[in-house]
C-alpha cells in the first residue's frame, strides 16, 4: 500500500523537475562543481600513484638485497664492506652504487630543467657487473673513458645533445666537469623531465663519494631466497640496514603514497570547500523552490496527500538532482584531473605520464557525497514545508511570511562571543596548541555568521543600498528593498560568497605577512652587499665561493651551509658559515668573542640557557655515520631568527656532514671599502658565470626572489579556491534567477504601471551588486581575523608582525560589486522581458 500511495508523487516530483529546466539545471549545476572536484582530485592523485607504481617496480630489478647506512644524512656504506659481502655464502655479484645530483648544460649553454624530476649522475656498470637488464642504447656507446657520458633519450632531446657533442656537467659539490657524449639510452620509463647521465665507475667515484663510502650495495645471490640471503649478510654487517629487493621496492612505493596521499588531502579540502559553499546554494535552492511552490504544495495537502508523502516528494527531487549531478561531477571530474595535470606539465614540474585512473571507489565516493550532500540540504526545506498548513499555504501572502529570526540571531550572538574569546585568547600563544584554540574560535565565528547572518543582512545590506543605490532614485530604494525583504535568502546567497572570500582573505593575510618577516629578516640582518644564490635542491655549487673570494674588491665570501647532527641523543639542526661573519650579518655577542675557526661554536642565548651550553662548553656533536666532533663555545649573541639556534665553523661542518653536502645554501658577499658596487656585480657575475646557476642578487632582489616564492603558491592556492568563488557566482545567479520567477507577479506590476525594461533590469543589478558586497565584506572581515589568528600564533617562527593586504582587500570588494552586476545579467534580462498581462494574471 505504502509503494502505491508513493508513486503518484514521484510522478509528481519527475513532473515538476520536467517543468522547471532552469531550475533543474542550475541546482545541478551546483553540485555538479562541488563532485567534480573530489572526483578530480582522486583520479590525479590515483593516476601520479599508478604511474609511479609502474617506475618503481623496475626500482631495484635483478636485487635480491640491498645494504645501506641505518642512518639518514650518513657518507653512506664503508667501500670495505664490499669485501664483507662478497664472503658471505651464497653471494653470487655485488654492485656498489655510485651516485649524485647533477646539473646537465644543454647545447645553448643553459642548464636543463628537469622540473620537480631528479637529475643524477652515477656510474655506469658493464653488464657484466650489473644485477639488472642492461640498458638498450639508441645510439652510441656506453662511457668507456674519463670525460664520457652517456645520456637518457629524453634528457638528450631536452638539452639538444647528440653522440659526439661536448658540453658541461655541474657537481654542485665538485663544480663542473668538461663531458663528451658517447651514447643516448632509453631507460624503459624514460618521462616525466627525468634525468640521468652515467660516468666511467672511476670517475663517478671521484665526484659522487668521499672515495671512502659509496651510497649502497646491491646484492645478487646464488639460489637462495632473498629473506635468506639478507639475513646471512645482516649477521656479518650487524650495524648497516640490510633489505630485500622486494622490501626496497614497496618501501619506495610507500614513500611515494605518502607523498601522495598529502596532495589529495590537500586537493580533497578545496574539494570539500566546494562542497560546502555548493550546500549552502543548494539549500538555498530548494528553500526557494519550496516556497514557489507552497500553493501546489498546500492543494496536494487538501486533495489527500500527507505530510510526509509532500516531505518525501521535495527529498526525492533533491535525490533526483543529486545523483544526476553527481554523474556528470564524475565526468567532469575526469576532465578536471586531465586539465590539471595539462596545466601543471605546462609549467614543467617533471611529473611522469600515463593514462587516466579512474578507481570505483571514485565514482563511489562522489556519487555518495553528492547525493548525500544534495539530500540533506533538501531536507529542512521539505520539512518545513510538510508543515505547513494546506488553507494558510493558499493565501498569498503567506509566501513572504516567515519564522522569526530571534532564536537563530541569539544562538549566533552567543557563537560569535566565544569565536572571539578562542580567537584572541589561541592568538596570544604559539605552537599547534594555540594554532587549534584560534581554529576553534574561527569555527565559532563561522557559525556564528551562518545564524546570525539573516539578522545581520537588513542594516549592513540596507546601509550599503543607502550609500551604493542612492544615486540611483527609486530604483536603487526599489533594489534596496527587494535585498533585505527576504533576510533568510539575502543571507544564505551572500554566504556562499562570505565562504570563498574569506578564505583567500586568510591566505592573503598569511601570505603577505610571510613576505613582511622575509624583509624584515633581510632589512635588519643581512649587511653583505650582495647575495650568490641557486636552485632550491642544487644551491651555490661550491667553487663559485672560491672564484669571488680572488676577485681584488671583494673583502669576504662567506658561504652558509645547513647542519644536522645529534647531541645528547637529540637531533639538531644549525648552520655553519664559511667565512667571517662580520661584515655580511648583522648580530650582537653578548659574551665571548665571533670566532669561527677550529673547531668553535656560536650559539644563541636561548639555546644556551635551555640546553645548558656556556661560554667554553664542550659540546659533542655527533654525525649520522657515528663519528663525534667536540665543538667549543666560543661565543653567545643575542637570539637572531635569521642565524638561528647555533652556528659552527666551517672546520665542523666538514668532518660531521657528507661531502655531496658542500653546496651552500647562499653565499654573502661583503665589498672593500670604496668599490664601486655597480662594477663589482659585473664582476662577481663574469666569475660565476661558469656555474651557470648562480644568480647575482643585492638585498631587494634576494627578498623579491624569496617573496616570489611565496606568490608561486599562493597563486595554487587562489587557483584551487577560485573554485569555490565561481561556485558562489553561480548561486547569486541561481538565487536570483529563482527570485525573478517567485515574483513573477509583482514585476508584471511594475511593468504595467511603466517600468521600462532598462529599469527592471538596473533594479535587478543593483540588488545583485548589494547581496554580492555584503557577502564579500562579511568574508573578507572573517578572513583578516583569522589570518591575524592564525599568524599571531607563528610569533616563534619569525612571522612577527601580521600585515594586512589593503590593496588586495579593496580589490576583492571593489569586484565583488562587479561580480555581482556580472552575476545577474541573466536573472536580470529574464526579469525584464516579463510579459505584464501574462505575469499579473500567473496564478
Amino acid at each position: 500500500m505504502a509503494s502505491t500511495s508513493r508513486a503518484p508523487m514521484r510522478k509528481v516530483s519527475l513532473r515538476n523537475l520536467a517543468a522547471h529546466k532552469v531550475r533543474l539545471a542550475l541546482t545541478v549545476l551546483s553540485v555538479v562543481l562541488g563532485t567534480a572536484f573530489v572526483a578530480g582530485s582522486f583520479v590525479f592523485t590515483d593516476t601520479l600513484q599508478k604511474t609511479f607504481d609502474s617506475i618503481f617496480e623496475n626500482t631495484a630489478q635483478g636485487v635480491d638485497v640491498r645494504v645501506s647506512s641505518a642512518e639518514e644524512n650518513s657518507r653512506g656504506i664503508p667501500l670495505a664492506d664490499v669485501d664483507t659481502v662478497v664472503a658471505v655464502d651464497g653471494v653470487r655479484k655485488v654492485a656498489p652504487s655510485v651516485s649524485g645530483q647533477i646539473v646537465l648544460i644543454g647545447s645553448d649553454g643553459a642548464a636543463v630543467q628537469t622540473g620537480g624530476a631528479p637529475s643524477v649522475g652515477e656510474s655506469y656498470l658493464p653488464p657484466d657487473q650489473a644485477l639488472g637488464e642492461a640498458d638498450e642504447y639508441l645510439e652510441g656507446t656506453p662511457p668507456a673513458q674519463v670525460g664520457q657520458i652517456a645520456v637518457n633519450a629524453s634528457a638528450a632531446e631536452r638539452a639538444g645533445l647528440t653522440v659526439g657533442d661536448t658540453t658541461k656537467v655541474l657537481v654542485p659539490a665538485r663544480g663542473m666537469v668538461d663531458v663528451t657524449v658517447s651514447g643516448i639510452y632509453s631507460t624503459g620509463n624514460d618521462t616525466g623531465g627525468f634525468l640521468s647521465a652515467t660516468f666511467v665507475d672511476s670517475q663517478a667515484r671521484e665526484l659522487f663519494t668521499d672515495g671512502e663510502h659509496v651510497e649502497y650495495l646491491d646484492v645478487a645471490g646464488t639460489g637462495l631466497s632473498q629473506t635468506d640471503l639478507r639475513d646471512r649478510i645482516a649477521a656479518a654487517l650487524p650495524d648497516a640496514q640490510v633489505q630485500t629487493g622486494d622490501e626496497v621496492r614497496e618501501e619506495t612505493k610507500a614513500e611515494i603514497s605518502e607523498a601522495l596521499s598529502f596532495v589529495n588531502y590537500f586537493l580533497l579540502a578545496f574539494g570539500a570547500i566546494a562542497l560546502l559553499v555548493g550546500t549552502f546554494i543548494i539549500y538555498n535552492t530548494f528553500s526557494m523552490i519550496v516556497a514557489q511552490r507552497l500553493r501546489e504544495l498546500a492543494l496536494l495537502r487538501a486533495i489527500g496527500a500527507s505530510r510526509q508523502q509532500v516531505g518525501r516528494s521535495v527529498v526525492f527531487e533533491a535525490l533526483v538532482v543529486g545523483v544526476i549531478g553527481s554523474a556528470i561531477g564524475i565526468a567532469a571530474g575526469i576532465g578536471l584531473a586531465y586539465g590539471l595535470r595539462t596545466v601543471l606539465n605546462a609549467f614543467d614540474l617533471g611529473l611522469p605520464e600515463g593514462p587516466l585512473q579512474v578507481a570505483p571507489r571514485t565514482i563511489l565516493v562522489a556519487l555518495v557525497i553528492g547525493v548525500v550532500v544534495t539530500t540533506v540540504s533538501a531536507y529542512a526545506p521539505a520539512r518545513r514545508a510538510a508543515k505547513v498548513p494546506p488553507v494558510a499555504a493558499m493565501r498569498e501572502e503567506f509566501a513572504s511570511t516567515g519564522d522569526s529570526l530571534r532564536i537563530r540571531t541569539i544562538v549566533g550572538a552567543v557563537l560569535g562571543a566565544l569565536g572571539v574569546v578562542g580567537l584572541v585568547v589561541g592568538s596570544r600563544g604559539t605552537g599547534g596548541g594555540a594554532a587549534a584554540v584560534v581554529g576553534i574560535g574561527a569555527l565559532g565565528l563561522i557559525l556564528a555568521v551562518l545564524f546570525a547572518a539573516p539578522a545581520l543582512s537588513r542594516p549592513v545590506v540596507g546601509a550599503l543600498g543607502a550609500v551604493l543605490a542612492k544615486p540611483f532614485g527609486p530604483i536603487g530604494r526599489l533594489a534596496r528593498t527587494n535585498a533585505v525583504r527576504n533576510p533568510r535568502r539575502t543571507a544564505a546567497t551572500a554566504f556562499a560568497l562570505t565562504l570563498g572570500l574569506m578564505l583567500v582573505s586568510v591566505i592573503g593575510v598569511f601570505g603577505s605577512s610571510a613576505k613582511t618577516g622575509v624583509n624584515q629578516l633581510v632589512d635588519v640582518g643581512v649587511t653583505a652587499d650582495y647575495i650568490l644564490t641557486g636552485p632550491n635542491q642544487i644551491g651555490v655549487p661550491s667553487g663559485a665561493a672560491r672564484a669571488v673570494r680572488n676577485l681584488d674588491s671583494v673583502q669576504s665570501a662567506t658561504a652558509l651551509h645547513p647542519v644536522s647532527v645529534t647531541v645528547d641523543d637529540e637531533p639538531e639542526q644549525g648552520a655553519s658559515l664559511e667565512g667571517p661573519i662580520d661584515g655580511v650579518l648583522d648580530y650582537t655577542l653578548v659574551e665571548g668573542a665571533a670566532d669561527l675557526t677550529a673547531n668553535h661554536l656560536l650559539v644563541s642565548q636561548t639555546a644556551a640557557t635551555d640546553k645548558g651550553w656556556t661560554l667554553g662548553s664542550t659540546v659533542p656533536m655527533k654525525s649520522a655515520d657515528g663519528k663525534v666532533v667536540d665543538a667549543e663555545v666560543a661565543g653567545v649573541f643575542e637570539d637572531n631568527q635569521l642565524i638561528g639556534e647555533w652556528v659552527v665553523s666551517d672546520d665542523v661542518y666538514r668532518q660531521v656532514m657528507p661531502a655531496a653536502t658542500l653546496p651552500a645554501f647562499t653565499v654573502l658577499i661583503d665589498a672593500k671599502p670604496g668599490t664601486d658596487l655597480t662594477q663589482l656585480r659585473s664582476d662577481l657575475e663574469a666569475a660565476t658565470k661558469q656555474f651557470v646557476v648562480v644568480q647575482v642578487q643585492d638585498r631587494e632582489q634576494f627578498k623579491g626572489t624569496q617573496g616570489a616564492q611565496i606568490d608561486t603558491l599562493l597563486a595554487i592556492l587562489y587557483g584551487l579556491l577560485a573554485l569555490a568563488v565561481v561556485i558562489a557566482i553561480l548561486g547569486i545567479i541561481n538565487t536570483l534567477a529563482l527570485s525573478v520567477v517567485e515574483r513573477r507577479r509583482e514585476i508584471g506590476m511594475l511593468r504595467a504601471v511603466g517600468m521600462q525594461r532598462a529599469q527592471m533590469r538596473r533594479t535587478i543589478y543593483l540588488e545583485s551588486m548589494l547581496i554580492a558586497v555584503f557577502g564579500a565584506a562579511v568574508g573578507v572581515l572573517l578572513g583578516i581575523a583569522f589570518g591575524w589568528g592564525f599568524v599571531s600564533t607563528l610569533k616563534d617562527q619569525g612571522l612577527e608582525q601580521v600585515t594586512v593586504p589593503w590593496g588586495q582587500v579593496t580589490a576583492m570588494l571593489l569586484g565583488s560589486g562587479v561580480v555581482g552586476v556580472l552575476a545577474a545579467l541573466w536573472p536580470a534580462s529574464r526579469a525584464a522581458r516579463t510579459r505584464p498581462l501574462e505575469a499579473i494574471a500567473d496564478l
